[in-house]
Protein backbone atom coordinates (compact mmCIF):
# COMPACT_ATOMS: atom_id res chain seq x y z
CA UNK A 1 0.00 0.00 0.00
CA UNK A 2 1.29 3.57 -0.81
CA UNK A 3 2.34 5.80 1.88
CA UNK A 4 -0.43 8.44 0.86
CA UNK A 5 -3.01 5.95 0.92
CA UNK A 6 -2.09 4.30 4.20
CA UNK A 7 -1.90 8.41 5.62
CA UNK A 8 -5.45 8.74 4.30
CA UNK A 9 -6.81 5.87 6.00
CA UNK A 10 -4.91 6.46 9.40
CA UNK A 11 -6.92 9.83 8.93
CA UNK A 12 -10.31 8.21 8.17
CA UNK A 13 -10.07 5.73 11.42
CA UNK A 14 -8.92 8.63 13.63
CA UNK A 15 -12.25 10.42 12.27
CA UNK A 16 -14.28 7.42 13.00
CA UNK A 17 -13.01 6.89 16.59
CA UNK A 18 -11.44 3.37 15.68
CA UNK A 19 -8.00 2.01 15.15
CA UNK A 20 -8.25 -0.71 12.58
CA UNK A 21 -5.25 -2.93 13.03
CA UNK A 22 -5.53 -4.30 9.12
CA UNK A 23 -5.44 -1.18 7.10
CA UNK A 24 -5.54 -3.37 4.20
CA UNK A 25 -9.12 -4.96 4.87
CA UNK A 26 -10.24 -0.86 5.13
CA UNK A 27 -8.76 -0.37 1.93
CA UNK A 28 -10.55 -3.30 0.64
CA UNK A 29 -14.05 -2.58 1.83
CA UNK A 30 -13.95 1.28 0.32
CA UNK A 31 -12.77 -0.44 -3.01
CA UNK A 32 -15.80 -0.01 -5.45
CA UNK A 33 -16.34 -3.05 -8.27
CA UNK A 34 -15.59 -0.62 -11.00
CA UNK A 35 -11.91 0.13 -9.49
CA UNK A 36 -11.13 -3.16 -9.31
CA UNK A 37 -12.46 -4.00 -12.84
CA UNK A 38 -10.77 -1.34 -14.46
CA UNK A 39 -7.15 -2.13 -12.58
CA UNK A 40 -4.37 -3.12 -14.50
CA UNK A 41 -2.56 -4.96 -12.46
CA UNK A 42 -2.91 -9.10 -11.57
CA UNK A 43 -4.79 -10.45 -9.34
CA UNK A 44 -7.21 -8.11 -9.84
CA UNK A 45 -7.47 -5.92 -6.03
CA UNK A 46 -10.57 -7.16 -4.22
CA UNK A 47 -13.72 -5.33 -4.16
CA UNK A 48 -16.22 -4.25 -1.12
CA UNK A 49 -19.66 -6.78 -2.45
CA UNK A 50 -18.59 -9.65 -0.09
CA UNK A 51 -17.46 -7.73 3.17
CA UNK A 52 -20.98 -5.43 2.37
CA UNK A 53 -22.88 -8.74 2.90
CA UNK A 54 -21.37 -8.82 6.17
CA UNK A 55 -21.68 -5.74 7.19
CA UNK A 56 -25.54 -5.98 6.14
CA UNK A 57 -25.67 -8.39 8.98
CA UNK A 58 -24.15 -6.55 11.79
CA UNK A 59 -25.77 -3.36 11.16
CA UNK A 60 -29.20 -5.08 11.27
CA UNK A 61 -27.89 -7.29 14.22
CA UNK A 62 -26.53 -4.28 15.88
CA UNK A 63 -30.05 -2.32 15.36
CA UNK A 64 -31.86 -4.89 16.00
CA UNK A 65 -30.35 -5.47 19.28
CA UNK A 66 -30.68 -1.73 20.62
CA UNK A 67 -34.56 -1.65 19.69
CA UNK A 68 -34.84 -5.03 21.47
CA UNK A 69 -33.16 -3.95 24.76
CA UNK A 70 -34.17 -0.14 24.65
CA UNK A 71 -38.20 -0.21 23.22
CA UNK A 72 -40.31 -3.17 24.98
CA UNK A 73 -43.24 -1.73 24.44
CA UNK A 74 -42.98 -2.16 20.49
CA UNK A 75 -44.26 -5.04 18.66
CA UNK A 76 -42.66 -7.34 16.44
CA UNK A 77 -44.19 -5.61 13.67
CA UNK A 78 -43.75 -1.87 14.92
CA UNK A 79 -39.95 -3.40 15.53
CA UNK A 80 -39.77 -4.89 11.63
CA UNK A 81 -40.97 -1.27 9.97
CA UNK A 82 -39.06 1.08 11.90
CA UNK A 83 -35.57 -0.80 11.23
CA UNK A 84 -36.32 -0.78 7.65
CA UNK A 85 -36.44 2.96 8.04
CA UNK A 86 -33.23 3.15 10.33
CA UNK A 87 -31.57 0.74 7.70
CA UNK A 88 -32.53 2.01 4.46
CA UNK A 89 -30.15 3.39 1.67
CA UNK A 90 -31.08 6.76 1.78
CA UNK A 91 -30.50 6.33 6.00
CA UNK A 92 -26.92 5.35 5.33
CA UNK A 93 -26.30 7.30 3.00
CA UNK A 94 -26.72 10.11 4.72
CA UNK A 95 -24.89 8.36 7.85
CA UNK A 96 -22.07 7.64 4.92
CA UNK A 97 -22.02 11.88 4.15
CA UNK A 98 -22.11 12.58 7.37
CA UNK A 99 -18.12 10.48 7.85
CA UNK A 100 -17.57 12.24 4.38
CA UNK A 101 -16.71 8.21 3.55
CA UNK A 102 -16.86 9.43 -0.17
CA UNK A 103 -13.59 11.00 0.09
CA UNK A 104 -12.01 7.74 0.67
CA UNK A 105 -13.72 5.65 -1.61
CA UNK A 106 -11.57 4.36 -4.74
CA UNK A 107 -14.08 4.25 -7.59
CA UNK A 108 -13.57 3.48 -11.45
CA UNK A 109 -12.36 6.70 -13.62
CA UNK A 110 -15.92 6.72 -15.09
CA UNK A 111 -17.82 5.79 -11.69
CA UNK A 112 -15.71 8.49 -10.50
CA UNK A 113 -16.75 11.03 -13.26
CA UNK A 114 -20.18 10.42 -13.29
CA UNK A 115 -20.72 11.39 -9.74
CA UNK A 116 -20.23 8.28 -7.70
CA UNK A 117 -18.75 9.78 -4.75
CA UNK A 118 -22.16 11.37 -4.02
CA UNK A 119 -24.61 8.30 -4.88
CA UNK A 120 -26.46 7.25 -2.27
CA UNK A 121 -26.42 3.63 -3.75
CA UNK A 122 -22.61 3.53 -3.34
CA UNK A 123 -22.28 5.32 -0.45
CA UNK A 124 -24.61 3.30 1.46
CA UNK A 125 -22.85 0.39 0.72
CA UNK A 126 -19.58 1.49 1.47
CA UNK A 127 -21.28 2.33 4.79
CA UNK A 128 -21.96 -0.93 5.41
CA UNK A 129 -18.79 -2.69 4.09
CA UNK A 130 -16.77 -0.49 6.49
CA UNK A 131 -18.92 -1.64 9.22
CA UNK A 132 -18.23 -5.45 8.22
CA UNK A 133 -14.50 -3.92 8.51
CA UNK A 134 -14.74 -2.84 11.94
CA UNK A 135 -16.09 -6.07 12.87
CA UNK A 136 -13.65 -8.10 11.48
CA UNK A 137 -10.62 -6.07 12.72
CA UNK A 138 -11.77 -4.87 16.04
CA UNK A 139 -14.75 -7.46 16.89
CA UNK A 140 -18.72 -6.76 17.79
CA UNK A 141 -18.44 -4.08 20.60
CA UNK A 142 -16.50 -2.26 18.80
CA UNK A 143 -18.53 -1.73 15.59
CA UNK A 144 -21.93 -1.22 18.13
CA UNK A 145 -19.69 1.70 19.81
CA UNK A 146 -18.98 3.28 16.18
CA UNK A 147 -22.43 2.75 15.04
CA UNK A 148 -24.35 3.17 17.30
CA UNK A 149 -22.15 6.65 18.22
CA UNK A 150 -23.72 8.08 14.65
CA UNK A 151 -27.32 6.25 14.90
CA UNK A 152 -28.63 6.13 18.33
CA UNK A 153 -30.27 9.92 17.98
CA UNK A 154 -32.26 9.06 14.84
CA UNK A 155 -32.90 5.51 16.55
CA UNK A 156 -34.27 6.96 19.50
CA UNK A 157 -36.29 9.33 18.16
CA UNK A 158 -37.83 7.17 15.18
CA UNK A 159 -38.77 4.80 17.95
CA UNK A 160 -40.04 7.31 20.39
CA UNK A 161 -41.77 9.36 17.44
CA UNK A 162 -42.89 7.09 14.45
CA UNK A 163 -41.76 7.45 10.41
CA UNK A 164 -42.10 10.82 8.86
CA UNK A 165 -42.07 10.55 5.56
CA UNK A 166 -43.58 13.68 4.16
CA UNK A 167 -40.95 15.71 5.04
CA UNK A 168 -41.93 18.55 2.18
CA UNK A 169 -45.23 18.84 4.82
CA UNK A 170 -43.81 18.65 8.08
CA UNK A 171 -41.65 21.22 6.95
CA UNK A 172 -43.89 23.66 5.29
CA UNK A 173 -45.70 23.07 8.95
CA UNK A 174 -43.22 24.10 10.82
CA UNK A 175 -42.35 27.42 9.20
CA UNK A 176 -45.95 28.24 8.39
CA UNK A 177 -46.71 28.09 11.85
CA UNK A 178 -47.00 31.84 12.67
CA UNK A 179 -48.96 32.59 8.90
CA UNK A 180 -48.44 31.87 5.00
CA UNK A 181 -44.69 32.17 3.98
CA UNK A 182 -42.96 31.14 0.87
CA UNK A 183 -41.10 28.34 0.45
CA UNK A 184 -39.57 27.12 -2.71
CA UNK A 185 -37.47 23.78 -4.04
CA UNK A 186 -35.24 24.26 -6.85
CA UNK A 187 -33.43 21.40 -8.91
CA UNK A 188 -29.43 21.99 -9.13
CA UNK A 189 -29.04 18.72 -11.73
CA UNK A 190 -28.61 15.11 -11.85
CA UNK A 191 -25.76 12.95 -12.71
CA UNK A 192 -25.22 9.00 -13.22
CA UNK A 193 -26.61 6.81 -16.35
CA UNK A 194 -30.02 7.01 -17.93
CA UNK A 195 -31.13 4.08 -15.55
CA UNK A 196 -29.58 5.31 -11.76
CA UNK A 197 -30.37 8.67 -12.38
CA UNK A 198 -29.45 10.57 -8.94
CA UNK A 199 -31.48 13.92 -8.88
CA UNK A 200 -29.62 17.12 -6.65
CA UNK A 201 -32.38 19.85 -4.96
CA UNK A 202 -32.36 22.73 -2.85
CA UNK A 203 -35.10 24.24 -0.62
CA UNK A 204 -34.98 27.76 -0.17
CA UNK A 205 -36.93 29.90 2.38
CA UNK A 206 -36.82 33.42 2.74
CA UNK A 207 -34.15 33.51 0.27
CA UNK A 208 -32.15 31.51 1.87
CA UNK A 209 -30.56 28.01 0.61
CA UNK A 210 -31.83 25.85 4.43
CA UNK A 211 -31.29 21.95 3.07
CA UNK A 212 -29.87 19.84 -0.49
CA UNK A 213 -31.03 16.65 -0.92
CA UNK A 214 -30.16 13.68 -3.59
CA UNK A 215 -32.56 10.79 -4.68
CA UNK A 216 -33.05 8.61 -7.66
CA UNK A 217 -36.31 11.24 -8.83
CA UNK A 218 -36.74 15.00 -8.67
CA UNK A 219 -39.49 14.34 -6.01
CA UNK A 220 -37.20 12.16 -3.98
CA UNK A 221 -34.77 14.78 -4.03
CA UNK A 222 -37.25 17.19 -2.43
CA UNK A 223 -38.10 15.55 0.37
CA UNK A 224 -34.68 14.69 0.96
CA UNK A 225 -33.86 18.61 0.67
CA UNK A 226 -37.14 18.72 3.42
CA UNK A 227 -35.51 16.09 5.73
CA UNK A 228 -32.14 17.74 5.63
CA UNK A 229 -33.81 21.60 6.50
CA UNK A 230 -35.67 19.92 9.44
CA UNK A 231 -32.17 18.42 10.85
CA UNK A 232 -30.53 21.84 10.44
CA UNK A 233 -33.71 23.58 11.86
CA UNK A 234 -33.81 20.58 14.69
CA UNK A 235 -37.08 20.08 14.45
CA UNK A 236 -37.02 16.30 15.17
CA UNK A 237 -35.41 17.03 18.66
CA UNK A 238 -38.31 19.14 19.68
Amino acid sequence: MQETRKQQLQSFCQALGVQMHDLELLDMALTHTSYAHEAKQHPKPQHNERIEFLGDSVLSIIVSTYMYNNFPELAEGQLTKLRAHLVCEISLFEYAKKIHLGDYLKLGRGEDFTGGRERPSILADAFESVLGAVYLDQGMEVARTYLLGLMQPEIDYICRHGIFNDYKTRLQEYLQRDGEVEITYRLLGSSGPEHNKVFTSEVIFEGKVIGKGQGHSKKDSEQHAAQQALKQLHVQNK
